[in-house]
């Protein structure tokens, strides 16, 4: 028997002792309260509110899409080795940094409306550079290559 035992028990023993007619009534209406448990839902009640949130995927409409897509590809790389690929169809895309293959898949499929076949991420470490007295570096940074289904096409050079 602890020394903090000896206390809850004086605590109980003060709380059943009635000071005067009223404080017994209170602890009884507060002791009532607590012992009032929130009963879970009916297991058919649960299981109807899962069937509902699931979402299943229209027709025409790609399974897999993300809010977040404007965040993952920074922008598409158009330069000359990024154009040879395009009979390919690969195209490539500046990411961020933080950005997987499955998210990168997702975004290309929200903003784009296409099915990529296959993602490829390479990492690329920033570049050390001079101006005059001054040096520094590039950021680093992550380049995503994304292969299409043939006939699927992607309009990058619509702003160029």
């Amino acid at each position: 028997m602890g020394i903090f035992d000896k206390f809850k028990k004086v605590n109980k023993e003060e709380t059943k002792k009635p000071s005067s007619s009223g404080a017994v009534v209170k602890d009884e209406k507060i002791k009532k309260e607590e012992k009032k448990v929130v009963e879970p839902k009916a297991k058919a009640e649960v299981s109807a509110l899962k069937e509902t949130k699931k979402l299943e995927p229209k027709t025409g409409e790609l399974k897999g899409k993300t809010t977040l897509a404007y965040r993952v590809l920074v922008k598409p790389l158009i330069t000359e080795k990024a154009s040879d690929l395009g009979p390919l169809n690969k195209y490539i895309f500046a990411i961020n940094p933080k950005m997987n293959k499955v998210e990168v898949k997702k975004a290309i499929r929200t903003i784009y409306n296409v099915e990529p076949i296959k993602v490829n991420i390479s990492n690329l470490s920033g570049k050390n550079v001079r101006y005059g007295r001054i040096q520094g570096k590039t950021k680093s940074w992550k380049k995503a290559i994304v292969t299409l289904k043939a006939g699927d096409k992607i309009e990058v050079y619509e702003g160029v």
